[in-house]
């Protein structure tokens, strides 16, 4: 959706009767999209006017056209400016500008190849512009319409108005040269280099006169070359290589959307099944084969940002402009109100269980009903045992609800179950050992034999990392997690760590590691349930604090020793004490089986760690 076209005539008349960020605020509340607070009103007067002064030249004709806060098809993103016209050749061209009001710049390190520091962020780090704007040409050849359009027709850059030549070096170091190669910098004096640019592509007005209305209103549908990077990016990827009932499941996801094809009717299929039993697997056949064979428009979405992010970076196997074009195939729940109804052909909800009625920040009214509303075909991935928070609300019954009040064709009248145990060694057995330990539900598996799964107790924490260390080693595949009970000292600037446990010192997972499960450098680092849930690891050391004791002859919870700092689980202040009380017991559930070859353990609780060494034979 574009906020603002006209031509670059009108636009220069419109900054220069100072009318322009009124017709923009205007537009957002008729159409009903967030923005135009002061800031963002500010930020208008000042980037527009300098915009204008750029196009004031005649080598940009004034009949051609310029678009201002493109919102992007089915995301909340929004292009800055973009100008629209024919090169010499009569070739159409759309130049993204991504404007920024910046006026210092330095670098994170030499491993945020994708951020930068900005004096108007100083908290954190943000998107280096050029990577920005790149981001934008991608979703657009991708997603926005224009499957026409050769990638050679949009031609991003950046524009730092403010920034004087002192940050130059620092914009275009070579660790972000993958970026500037393809999405220029300008800046403050570079007003003739940026007319050069923009002239470079733009010299006449568009010969199509529908391209706006292609950019905007435009079939969405995955481009050729997103098409061809799924396919090269899973073949021989065994990581995702789907066996037993996965392969059932598959063919009755495949059948609902090639029915839906042709029947004009939205379907829902309901895919239940415990920790390790493959739906993320499966989940990612369905989303990969959905876009490279049948052509569709799909998305893999959950509301945990870390199996988004791992699931992107295993896929495109190192390659940065790859993982930008998967942008949209992994997508966070937060998108949904921006995506008109059947907008997305294939929505693939794994972890669906996590999904929240109206979360903070979330624009929409209810997000299982915005999910079924946007999907053609809606494939939800559902255990109930893995809610860790308050708000976790959905459940496979209301799903079924809303997906019959929609009208919705449900293809799977009664849950397909996945059942197979891949993760815990294969071990069916490991799963019901812990609902009985844990007292979730009574099983006949009382005890565990480390035959069947490397399930270890420690006295230390200490000791338990190092252990982990040993066959973190090999294959970079053991990591640390923990419960809510350590506080986040690093993040709150209290303190260089956040878990301090005798000898133990760690601090949680770095704020800005997007990858945490398979980044190299973060095995000193404690991961949490959002970082680890829906991930997997060879080993796995679970440190469980003092909200799970063991007294009386009972494994006990005590909702009273959850962090102070944990604002998003809600435990701590839940009044409802029997949900709090399985809330805690189902994270450490969750955390206790993200292990495929072992798991070891260190509680803080010492008649708890003495209780579970007497399980193991």
């Amino acid at each position: 959706m574009i906020i603002y076209e006209d031509t670059v005539e009108e636009f220069s008349n419109d900054v220069r009767l100072n009318r322009i960020s009124d017709i923009l605020a205007d537009t957002l509340r008729e159409k009903h999209i967030s923005g135009g607070s002061d800031s963002e009103i500010n930020s208008w007067n000042n980037s527009l006017h300098f915009m204008k002064d750029v196009l004031d030249t005649p080598s940009v004709p004034r009949d051609c056209r310029v678009a201002v806060e493109y919102n992007i098809p089915q995301t909340s993103k929004r292009v800055d400016f973009m100008i629209l016209g024919s090169d010499a050749s009569d070739t159409d061209h759309v130049v993204i500008i991504e404007l920024k009001q910046w006026s210092k710049v330095k670098k994170v390190n030499d491993v945020f190849k994708h951020s930068v520091m900005s004096d108007l962020r100083k908290h954190e780090p943000v998107a280096h512009p050029s990577y920005q704007a790149y981001t934008y040409k991608s979703l657009i050849m991708n997603y926005g319409g224009m499957d026409d359009k050769n990638p050679d027709s949009i031609n991003p850059c950046a524009y730092l108005h403010n920034m004087s030549e002192d940050y130059r070096e620092v914009l275009e170091d070579d660790i972000y040269s993958e970026w500037t190669s393809e999405a220029p910098v300008f800046l403050k004096k570079d007003v003739l280099k940026l007319q050069a640019f923009i002239s470079k592509y733009i010299t006449a007005k568009s010969s199509d006169d529908k391209l706006l209305y292609k950019l905007d209103y435009g079939k969405i549908k995955p481009s050729k070359s997103l098409q061809d990077s799924i396919d090269s990016m899973l073949c021989g990827n065994k990581e995702f290589n789907m066996i037993d009932e996965q392969a059932v499941a598959y063919d009755f996801i495949m059948n609902a959307i090639q029915n839906a094809q042709t029947d004009n009717k939205k379907h829902v299929l309901i895919i239940e099944g415990g920790p390790g039993t493959g739906k993320s697997v499966l989940a990612v056949n369905v989303l990969a084969d959905s876009i490279r064979k049948l052509g569709l428009n799909a998305s893999y979405i959950t509301k945990n940002s870390a199996p988004r992010n791992c699931y992107q970076a295993l896929l495109a196997k190192g390659n940065s402009k790859k993982m930008v074009d998967l942008k949209l195939a992994f997508r966070s729940p937060h998108s949904l109100p921006f995506i008109p109804e059947n907008g997305i052909d294939v929505g693939i909800y794994d972890e669906a269980h996590r999904m929240q009625k109206k979360p903070y920040m979330y624009k929409g009214e209810d997000m299982l009903q915005d999910a079924i509303k946007a999907s053609k075909v809606a494939v939800f991935f559902v255990d109930e045992d893995q809610k860790v928070t308050v708000n976790d609300c959905y459940s496979a019954d209301l799903i079924r609800k809303y997906a019959k009040e929609s009208g919705a064709v449900l293809d799977t009248e009664t849950n397909f179950v996945l059942e197979s145990q891949f993760r815990c060694n294969g071990s069916d057995g490991y799963i019901a050992f812990l609902d009985d330990a844990l007292e979730m539900k009574p099983t006949a598996n009382k005890t565990i034999d480390q035959k069947d799964f490397d399930f270890r107790v420690y006295d230390t924490a200490d000791s338990m990392r190092e252990a982990l260390r040993v066959f973190n080693e090999a294959r970079n595949k053991a990591r640390m997690c923990a419960g809510y009970c350590y506080d986040w000292n690093v993040k709150n600037k209290r303190g260089e760590w956040d878990i301090v446990i005798e000898n133990f010192r760690a601090k949680w997972n770095l704020e800005n590691d997007n990858v945490f499960a398979i980044n190299p450098d973060s095995f000193e680092q404690v991961g949490c349930i959002h970082t680890v849930q829906g991930m997997e690891f060879d080993y796995v050391g679970v440190i469980i604090g003092k909200d799970l004791v063991y007294r009386d002859g009972h494994v006990c919870t005590d909702k009273s020793a959850i962090s102070k700092d944990d604002r998003t689980s809600k435990i701590k202040t839940c009044k409802n004490e029997a949900l709090a009380d399985h809330l805690i017991r189902n994270t450490y559930k969750v955390l206790l089986t993200r292990g495929q070859k072992g798991c070891f353990v260190y509680c803080e609780d010492k008649a708890l760690r003495d209780y579970l060494k007497e399980k193991i034979i």
